[in-house]
């Protein structure tokens, strides 16, 4: 039966109008974004296909172009509207870190640097550079690893951390294992680079490592 022949309430699309996009299910959500089926398939049919074939919702958003486009209904047209609305996403929540004290939003942080390192293949660090009071300057990914590691040079952070004038400084990297927990590593890198950035008055407020759960919190844990 064609969605058009369902009852109005069940439809994916008025269902989010009067319902709001929470109350939809990751197989309607996906059926939006799919906006038509395959014969003999509704969209949502379809979605619940790719969700099973996929393994859930998160799998199938963070599939490399090949794997996406070799599933049924899926193709290059569907794969750059996903990148897009997945971009889009993370400039809505860097704009409005941007727009805040981060001390006065660490969820807002996190959810921005999990939504810009979780799903990465390879360890990155990044610096989210502030000012005196602690509005967001810039964002960069300072280095790049393996699934076992990056190389952080302290010298380099504090060359720019000034380069962007900063006052204070946030830390982040992901795991690709999904363990957010800190390696005695982490630890001593943190302890190296607050030391370094102290000798040039640049305050550092939080180290987060980013995996599968919650971000994992220097500042939160006591290690700041």
């Amino acid at each position: 039966m064609p969605i058009t022949d369902w009852p109005v309430a069940e439809r994916p699309r008025e269902k989010l109008l009067t319902r709001g996009p929470s109350a939809l299910s990751d197989a309607e959500l996906l059926a939006i974004f799919l906006r038509t089926g395959v014969r003999g398939k509704t969209a949502v049919d379809l979605a619940r296909e790719l969700l099973v074939e996929h393994g859930s919702l998160r799998a199938l958003l963070n599939a490399d172009r090949d794997r996406f486009c070799q599933s049924h209904g899926l193709g290059d047209a569907k794969y750059i509207q996903l990148q897009a609305v997945l971009e889009m996403a993370r400039r809505h929540l860097y704009e409005t870190l941007q727009h805040g004290d981060t001390l006065n939003s660490p969820e807002t942080t996190s959810r921005y640097l999990t939504a810009r390192l979780r799903d990465l293949p390879h360890e990155v660090f990044a610096c989210l550079y502030l000012d005196n009071r602690h509005r967001v300057i810039h964002c960069e990914e300072l280095f790049r690893g393996t699934l076992n590691g990056a190389s952080v040079h302290p010298r380099e952070v504090v060359k720019q951390a000034l380069v962007h004038n900063a006052a204070a400084m946030i830390f982040a990297h992901n795991h690709p294992s999904g363990i957010s927990e800190p390696s005695e590593a982490d630890k001593h890198l943190t302890r190296r680079l607050k030391e370094a950035l102290a000798l040039v008055d640049i305050r550092v407020l939080d180290h987060l490592i980013i995996g599968d759960g919650p971000a994992y919190s220097f500042a939160e844990y006591g290690l700041i």
